[in-house]
């Protein structure tokens, strides 16, 4: 197995409507397991996702979870997930959807180096920067 690189998000308690979000977003196979399935079934965070992890077709892994008990969810703005490469249609329809309902810091396009760039944040506070190599728009 090769070591691979993926994004680990902590959420706030609504891993769960995230997660399955970007199961739409990028589409394939979303795994979900919760706290219950671990620990004690009648436990307050029983339902709540302890890893939640989404493989999709085209090789992008991405996972995530609610935010252990007894752990302070301290999110920042210290991190993005940046989505790169030269497939100008499916990168642009993943920041279509990822913008949607969040806030765009640097609108989606061509950018002083000859790529397509853009920033956002989406509607769980996660940031995402998209960049489209050599972009003709």
């Amino acid at each position: 197995m090769v070591t691979r690189l993926n994004p680990y998000i902590s959420f706030a308690g609504d891993a769960r409507e995230a997660m399955q979000f970007y199961a739409e977003v990028f589409g394939g196979n979303l795994t979900l397991n919760t706290f219950s399935e671990f620990g004690p079934p009648d436990a307050p965070e029983a339902d709540k996702i302890m890893h939640g992890q989404l493989e999709a077709d085209n090789g992008l892994v991405l996972m995530g979870a609610d935010t252990p008990p007894g752990t302070d969810h301290d999110p920042g703005n210290t991190i993005a997930v940046s989505l790169s490469g030269d497939a100008a249609e499916e990168l642009h329809r993943y920041w279509d959807k990822l913008s949607a309902g969040g806030s765009v810091a640097v609108p989606l396009e061509k950018q002083m180096w000859g790529d397509e760039f853009g920033m956002c944040t989406d509607r769980f506070g996660v940031q995402w920067m998209v960049n489209i190599a050599g972009s003709s728009v």
